[in-house]
């Protein structure tokens, strides 16, 4: 479907360029763009590559499993059906703890390995259970003390100040993180009630 719509977008956008005669600046904005995009990924890489090698120092000594143990409570409020020392557990906080950090890309490959673990959990479904559609959520939402991303898009493109995004962005997420939540818990109790209904 996203192939449709990209595509659909490029033809449009040339259409339109070539009926108000503006087809010149089309073809300049697209090579621009291109070389921007090299250079932005460049830089992301660099700036990803150092926090995905602080996880990994944090996770050789300790730090990450001992985050683990403070967000049990957590964990276990979220996913109550997890048992309580499966490898699932350390997958799922150390994906919100990249998200915390503002490491949304770090955070996907232990948000992979924490869906892989709950799918086996949940007998190999196709149907998502409700930890995995908990995840997901909690996962998008995304708390955020540092969004280092958006710090990088920022510094990238000139800002004169690119962290004082910091109280607006952990205000923002800290709402949609609590609205998540809060879905995520009444989804799971109707789910209940629902099964309960069928038993």
């Amino acid at each position: 479907m996203l192939n449709y719509l990209w595509g659909f977008m490029i033809v449009l956008g040339v259409t339109v360029g070539i009926i108000s005669g503006n087809i010149g600046e089309v073809s300049r904005a697209s090579i621009n763009s291109s070389k921007e995009a090299v250079v932005l990924c460049i830089t992301m890489l660099g700036i990803m590559a150092m926090w995905t090698g602080i996880m990994q120092v944090a996770k050789k000594c300790g730090l990450v499993a001992a985050f683990t143990r403070g967000l049990r409570p957590i964990i276990r409020l979220l996913y109550p059906d997890i048992p309580k020392e499966h490898v699932v557990n350390e997958y799922i906080a150390s994906n919100m703890i990249a998200n915390i950090l503002g490491l949304g890309w770090a955070a996907t490959p232990m948000g992979l390995m924490a869906m892989k673990e709950l799918k086996v959990l949940n007998h190999n479904s196709e149907v998502a259970s409700c930890d995995m559609c908990t995840l997901l959520i909690i996962n998008i939402s995304s708390l955020q003390l540092i969004p280092v991303n958006i710090i990088a898009y920022r510094s990238q493109y000139g800002s004169t100040n690119p962290a004082e995004i910091l109280a607006a962005g952990l205000i923002a997420t800290i709402c949609s993180t609590c609205m998540g939540v809060a879905f995520s818990v009444l989804a799971r109790r109707y789910s209940s009630k629902k099964n309960r209904k069928r038993q």
